[in-house]
């Protein structure tokens, strides 16, 4: 395979960038593009890319993943905002991941509350939840079980939430200097490792309980690992940390290098190393078509979810702090240069309903 150009790093350092480079670029644009439209309200196709159209991905911002939003509109920011009380509902939603076990702990129990908070009640909730051959967990992360002794993984994710409250985790994690320290105080925790500690703190950071840019600190997990591998031949001793720094720091130019136009979050906010941990892990996945003959690490060679479009309205609701302003179906649709097209009209209707919400002032 072509080793590429190369690319500038940190104290003389240098990436050997292969041909899949260019795609990372070219997904995240177009990955991008798809979401606009949607946002527009225009109806399929979104894409003239035959591998996203038929195949899931994620969105290239990470908070604006239907289930990050759902956690922003829904959880964090619906209900009291007293430290504790956001902290248990982020982590109770985030540890199962799943929209429909959160809506059913709500069904079952009444809206999620420390105050009411009991491992029994939640657990014997849940337990009839899986006798019912419901699904707890989303398939998004691998959750080890913590070591609480009981045999069903829920009752020892739930014993882990009672111990961080009851040992004050809350309010260490309001007083943590860095986005880097509260992922510390979390992977101390019993079976959050890297990843899950570091995502976990994504999450507390879309609260008001924490404010620290997502440009300080960020762990590759596993998927985008691989997505690095198959972008580089070479990376000269650089972290996988420090290559998504790297990357973060040039997406403008690298857009620009190859004409290719990305529409930022809110007309401004640029790619987070965050989003850019994220891109490389689709990438990842994304590669095993458009590259079949790199193997990366995991060597996996196909796409396992189709993309099935969901009906319901996309959501559209970020962290306030961020100000990111409401903008319009029609303004959106200027931007992308489309015209509005036969169905087009109701899908925008459908968006206007659900809407854009703009950051407090």
């Amino acid at each position: 395979m072509d080793n590429g150009r190369v690319i500038a790093a940190s104290r003389g350092r240098k990436l050997r960038a292969t041909p899949v480079f260019d795609t990372y670029w070219r997904f995240a644009a177009e990955r991008q593009r798809v979401f606009m439209k949607r946002c527009a309200g225009e109806p399929q196709p979104w894409t003239k890319d035959d591998i996203i159209g038929a195949h899931r991905f994620t969105n290239v911002y990470r908070a604006s993943d239907r289930v990050s939003q759902y956690l922003i509109s829904r959880v964090i920011y619906e209900g009291p905002q007293a430290i504790d009380e956001v902290f248990f509902r982020t982590l109770l939603f985030k540890i199962f991941n799943r929209i429909d076990t959160w809506e059913y702990l709500n069904e079952q129990l009444g809206p999620p509350s420390v105050t009411r908070f009991s491992v029994d009640a939640y657990a014997r909730s849940m337990d009839a939840a899986m006798d019912a051959k419901r699904k707890l967990y989303s398939a998004a992360y691998i959750m080890p079980s913590p070591a609480f002794g009981n045999a069903r993984k829920h009752r020892n994710h739930l014993e882990l939430l009672a111990k961080m409250l009851r040992e004050g985790l809350p309010s260490k994690i309001t007083k943590a200097a860095s986005l880097k320290h509260v992922f510390e105080l979390l992977v101390e925790q019993p079976s959050l490792g890297d990843f899950l500690a570091f995502q976990f703190a994504i999450d507390l950071n879309y609260s008001e309980i924490v404010d620290f840019s997502e440009m300080d600190f960020v762990v590759a997990g596993p998927g985008a690992r691989d997505g690095i591998s198959k972008c580089f031949s070479d990376t000269d001793g650089c972290t996988e940390a420090e290559v998504i720094e790297i990357v973060a720091k040039i997406a403008d130019s690298e857009f620009d290098r190859l004409k290719l136009p990305f529409h930022k979050l809110g007309g401004a906010r640029a790619l987070q190393l965050i989003d850019c941990q994220n891109v490389f892990c689709e990438l990842s996945k994304y590669a095993r078509v458009k590259h079949p003959d790199v193997a990366g690490l995991s060597g996996r060679t196909r796409i396992k979810q189709k993309y099935t479009a969901d009906p319901t309205p996309l959501p559209q609701r970020y962290p306030d702090k961020w100000r990111i302003a409401a903008i319009a179906p029609a303004s959106l649709r200027r931007e992308l240069g489309v015209e509005p097209r036969e169905g087009a009209q109701r899908n925008v209707g459908v968006q206007q309903s659900f809407g854009f919400v703009t950051a407090r002032t």
